[in-house]
């Protein structure tokens, strides 16, 4: 199963702000994300976070400042190709600023205010917890339409992220 990467940017302490990308490209356009993408051969998680958030974003982290917060696995019976499990990865530590890339075009938003509703069905039931610093372990089935989640599974704090 393909392997990939998304990593989340956090303002404030407690978080006020999230960056997220709007994907102009590719899976998963015209929704809202975190930077993120597949592993290269021989890359581990972490090193395709930095390396993504760089292409993507333009910013600069350092693997060490990167924090696993969940394992999600997603299934797409329908079309078995986009089934994939994500190493999710936030961050409050990082250089530069955020620039449109080929992808995607990063934003910032309160973290009061994210726009599940053009974000994949998914995001609403993990990502709330990650961002109040929850690890999470996942998995989720989608509907024929690819959109829609037909069965999921949500686990919290059990350290597996």
């Amino acid at each position: 199963m393909l392997e990939a990467t998304l990593c989340f940017l956090l303002r404030g302490d407690p978080p006020t702000q999230v960056l997220l990308g709007y994907k102009k490209v590719g899976f998963g356009k015209g929704k809202y994300g975190g930077a993120g993408g597949k592993l290269l051969p021989g890359e581990s998680p972490v090193q395709a976070a930095v390396r993504e958030l760089y292409e993507e974003t333009g910013i600069q982290t350092r693997e060490a400042d990167l924090c696993a917060m969940a394992h999600l696995t997603f299934l797409f019976p329908y079309y078995p190709d986009w089934s994939q499990v994500v190493h999710v990865f936030v961050s409050g530590q990082w250089e530069g600023e955020a620039a449109e890339s080929r992808e995607i075009v990063p934003d910032w938003h309160p973290i009061s205010e994210i726009p599940y509703d053009h974000m994949w069905a998914d995001c609403q039931h993990w990502l709330p917890r990650v961002l109040r610093g929850e690890r999470v372990t996942a998995t989720f089935a989608f509907n024929a339409d690819n959109e829609t989640i037909g069965d999921m599974q949500v686990d919290i704090g059990d350290g597996q992220a």
